[in-house]
């Protein structure tokens, strides 16, 4: 017989602040994909913490006495892990340690631990690790404290400073070695991308889990590993699809996120060639999210960062089969009406409609909805990247329909 597999989820709350710059409103959202990126990487989220403040707090990131409270909390809840939604500085992270017995991550500290988590290949794996150095390096200085000679003045120069050096010269030469090992990785996968020849190249992007992986394997009768959770792909597949008789290569690569670390972007642009190399480009959106629009705006913002934000895009608005909409009983004048209220139709309506009407669908890619009209949207755009390239070809793809009524004959 079988046994369960128990899974012990650890024991964290999660802290943010309200500043000019982000509302409480907005602090909720990045909250609540906090607490989902904390049960990605295996932790159960009991409270969350927040302040509101003109600026982070230099030494400690909340003030003295909401760090009082969180200290308190965490010692008589028995809480292993306190996340923080921003990135802590190397002295705000020493600090809060020496205030709270737990570990302290931030941010970014989560996403590398969900990304090493994940990562499958070699490449992956190298690419994290570089991610993790780089943001390692400066944090190396807290790490010695068992020596108790850091403090510098009479006395007080000892070996401690050694170890730091030690350490610091160690991550170094580890970084420069993972970044040849990169450049090694990066040729091979150019000679790949040169070696699949003149076919016109697909690429998948948007936030995590909007359901890249999920399209790849219903378009493309793959089997890309797919799971409700943020982060599920991070090594790109490319396969190649055939739609009517019309071959093209389709590639998932790893989704984005807001307030993605830099270190992150640096070490992975690599894996985004793929999408810097693609003709077209299927932007996947989670309609179904109540801030699919900030989605919108992340992803635009890394294809900017990786110059890739000036290509033919289809936007693909995934999910319809789980997208609700907010409703006001018709004796309430109180509440104001807001995009929340809207339906799909309404939403078809707004700047939707003047992305064009060939360039944004309404799909479920789970339920299959809207299938043949994707299918077809995709199929004319490639089609007209491929006789675009080769004119003596074009006698082989037909329009959609024509190889619709051809298969019927």
């Amino acid at each position: 017989m079988l046994e369960k597999e128990v899974i012990n989820f650890e024991k964290t709350a999660i802290v943010g602040i309200i500043t000019q710059n982000q509302s409480e409103e907005k602090l909720n959202e990045y909250l609540d994909e906090l607490e989902f990126l904390t049960f990605t990487a295996g932790g159960e989220v009991i409270k969350r913490f927040s302040q509101k403040m003109e600026r982070p707090n230099p030494k400690t990131f909340v003030g003295t006495g909401k760090i009082d409270e969180i200290n308190l909390f965490v010692k008589e809840n028995d809480i292993s892990t306190l996340i923080f939604d921003d990135e802590l500085s190397p002295s705000q992270q020493k600090n809060i340690s020496r205030i709270i017995d737990c570990k302290i991550l931030d941010r970014t500290n989560l996403i590398l631990d969900i990304f090493a988590q994940r990562a499958e290949t070699s490449y992956a794996r190298t690419q994290v690790e570089l991610a993790q150095c780089i943001y390692l390096l400066p944090r190396l200085s807290g790490l010695w404290t068992h020596l108790e000679r850091q403090k510098g003045g009479i006395g007080m120069r000892g070996p401690g400073e050694t170890e730091i050096e030690t350490d610091r010269r160690i991550v170094r030469d580890r970084i420069s070695l993972l970044k040849d090992k990169i450049k090694t990785i990066d040729k091979q996968m150019s000679i790949q991308r040169s070696n699949r020849g003149a076919m016109v190249r697909v690429a998948l992007v948007g936030y995590t889990n909007v359901g890249k992986s999920t399209l790849m394997n219903a378009i493309g009768k793959s089997d890309v590993f797919v799971e409700n959770k943020l982060f599920a792909t991070l090594d790109t597949t490319v396969r190649k699809v055939v739609i009517k008789n019309l071959p093209f290569l389709l590639s998932d690569t790893v989704g984005f996120i807001r307030k993605l670390p830099t270190q992150l972007v640096d070490s992975f642009k690599s894996t985004l060639d793929e999408v810097r190399e693609a003709d077209l480009l299927l932007h996947v959106v989670d309609i179904s999210h109540p801030d699919f629009e900030d989605h919108i705006a992340s992803v635009n913002q890394t294809l900017l960062e990786i110059k890739s934000n000036d290509k033919p895009t289809i936007m693909v608005f995934n999910k319809i089969d789980a997208y609700k909409h907010l409703t006001i009983d018709e004796d309430d004048l109180i509440t104001e009406r807001t995009t929340r209220h809207y339906t799909l139709e309404e939403w078809k309506q707004t700047w939707m409609s003047n992305v064009g009407e060939d360039k944004a669908l309404f799909i479920s890619a789970t339920q299959k909805e809207n299938f043949e009209e994707f299918r077809e949207v995709v199929y004319e755009a490639v089609r007209q990247i491929h006789i675009t390239r080769f004119p003596y070809n074009k006698f082989l793809y037909p329009d959609y329909k024509d190889a619709i009524e051809k298969e019927e004959e």
